[in-house]
């Protein structure tokens, strides 16, 4: 049995017992309701206000009863209540120090502020990935949801200081601003720029005029989500096909076709190589949709001439087991440090 029910199988196991108490003190001294119930009341507390009446000597004998199968009981009710009390909170606490330790171990990691419900989907979606995220909500309304949903995260406020330091902001790789307000979301990116000047900031902004203060505030980049649904619902109607294909491209959900960008690690054995010879569409069936150059260029449709060069990202489509062993090639050391 657990601690809760524990203690509400004793509550009621009390009251049947001042109950019983009661009737007993009215079928054997002949006493009103209240009367008995009070006499019943002062002894199992034992508060020794004395007899409401004078007892027969079966009313003795009853009350000597009484005591022995009430009080002893009731002891056992407050030690029950009071451990149940005492282990909750030392299962509260010992939780968040599991919590904290993890946070203090992480490094590279993704700051998510606020867990509404952007901030909710948007984690979800980072997990797919072997990304590290913690996540920082000042409602505690809704730690039951980020624990049912196993994220680190902490309870605070995003305009304290203490509690960015505490998520590791000076060690994250990334931070993502999705708070309530465009007030409170450039407030944010300023004291986060400040305590990590080298920090990429993703930022949402409510309204369009938002934009600019959040990238003038330090935001690396910054989204609205109603114009990129507007903008989606559009295209939908235009170009349903498109849609249909960068949907199966880009969701977890089906298996077989996804789009992923890979990294060319220097120690690859493939740096250097031109397309024709890296073996990627033989070896591994996927397509290489464009290749992004260390500088920014994007280079769209490239052809079997072009070369993967260090520094470079590389952008394929095909099967998810296709596109992790070619991540094993392109990238060797990071994949094998998520593992």
């Amino acid at each position: 049995m657990n601690g809760s029910r524990q203690v509400i199988a004793s509550i009621m196991i009390t009251i049947a017992i001042i109950m019983c108490g009661t009737w007993g003190y009215m079928a054997i001294e002949g006493w009103n309701f209240l009367d008995s119930l009070f006499m019943t009341v002062i002894t199992l507390t034992t508060v020794g206000y004395g007899e409401v009446h004078t007892l027969s000597p079966p009313g003795r004998i009853y009350t000597i009863i009484l005591i022995f199968v009430g009080v002893g009981f009731l002891g056992y009710l407050a030690v029950s209540v009071a451990q149940f009390v005492i282990d909750g909170r030392i299962r509260e606490i010992l939780g968040r120090r599991r919590l904290d330790k993890k946070i203090n171990r992480l490094k590279n990691h993704y700051i998510v502020c606020g867990y509404g419900r952007i901030g909710r989907v948007l984690c979800m979606n980072l997990r797919q990935k072997p990304i590290d995220i913690v996540v920082i909500e000042k409602n505690r309304e809704l730690i039951p949801v980020m624990e049912e949903d196993r994220v680190l995260y902490l309870s605070g406020d995003t305009a304290d200081e203490a509690v960015l330091l505490e998520a590791g902001v000076r060690r994250a790789k990334g931070l993502v601003a999705v708070l309530g307000t465009d007030v409170d979301n450039v407030f944010l990116v300023l004291t986060a720029k400040q305590l990590n000047p080298n920090l990429f900031i993703m930022a949402r902004a409510i309204y369009k005029e938002s934009k600019s203060k959040l990238l003038a505030a330090g935001a690396t980049a910054v989204e609205s989500p109603y114009e990129v649904g507007a903008v989606s619902m559009a295209h939908r109607i235009i170009r349903p096909t498109v849609t249909s294909f960068l949907d199966l491209a880009m969701t977890y959900a089906r298996k077989d076709i996804q789009m992923e960008e890979i990294p060319v690690s220097p120690n690859s054995r493939l740096v250097n190589l031109m397309l024709k010879d890296s073996g990627i569409r033989q070896e591994y069936n996927l397509i290489v949709i464009a290749i992004k150059k260390g500088n920014g260029d994007m280079l769209f449709n490239p052809s079997f001439e072009a070369r993967l060069e260090s520094g470079s990202t590389l952008i394929a489509v095909g099967q998810e087991q296709d596109l992790q062993l070619l991540e094993g090639v392109l990238n060797p050391g990071e994949t094998v440090k998520k593992r």
